[in-house]
């Protein structure tokens, strides 16, 4: 007789790994909205990156605003067991602005790999290719989560495992209702009045 093989069970992911999983909330965002017009889902994806595993740290890395208009969403995080790490927007003369993680995320990877087994990088910025290198010559895992159609092909090649969360948008997305709405409403132009 023939013994199951459980299709679910990833064969390099086992109970007793512990994992951290490391949000690139910018990343997310933008891939979400852009592609999907739709937001990110964190809590859902934090479930499938433990996939049954033990969770040590899981941290999205956000930027917060003068005005704290993002404190409901920080605290969601929080609620869903979400440490946030935030700086603040930074504005330049003339107006660009700017919000980078990848530094910070790259060094609380490499600081907490110690007592991780594997590292769930949820991001698909190819920047982070070194990173993934590094920890994987150090001996760890490292998975990456992300939207496929915005992923470096680079990063997903450095990875052991890469997820790509626009193979269930359901499980990962949430829809926007106000730019669906919008988007719902159909573009007529004013009669014309013929004189």
């Amino acid at each position: 007789m023939k013994p199951q093989l459980n299709k679910k069970a990833h064969p390099l992911k086992h109970p007793d790994q512990r994992v951290g999983v490391f949000i690139d909330v910018q990343n997310m965002y933008y891939s979400a909205k852009n592609l999907f017009s739709a937001k990110v889902n964190f809590g859902n994806i934090v479930q499938e990156a433990i996939a049954g595993r033990k969770m040590i740290r899981a941290i999205a890395y956000v930027v917060s605003t003068e005005g704290k208009e993002e404190q409901p969403f920080f605290d969601a995080l929080y609620n869903l067991g979400i440490e946030t790490k935030d700086k603040p927007l930074q504005i330049f003369f003339g107006g660009e602005k700017k919000a980078d993680w990848d530094v910070g995320i790259a060094v609380d990877a490499i600081r907490f790999s110690p007592s991780l087994d594997a590292i769930i990088l949820v991001s698909g910025d190819g920047d982070y290719v070194p990173l993934v290198e590094y920890l994987r010559n150090q001996g760890k895992q490292v998975e990456v989560m992300a939207f496929g159609e915005t992923t470096s092909s680079k990063l997903i090649d450095s990875a052991d495992d890469f997820i790509d969360l626009s193979s269930n948008k359901g499980k990962f997305l949430i829809q926007d209702r106000r730019y669906s709405a919008k988007l719902a409403r159909p573009n007529v132009a004013p009669p014309v009045v013929k004189k």
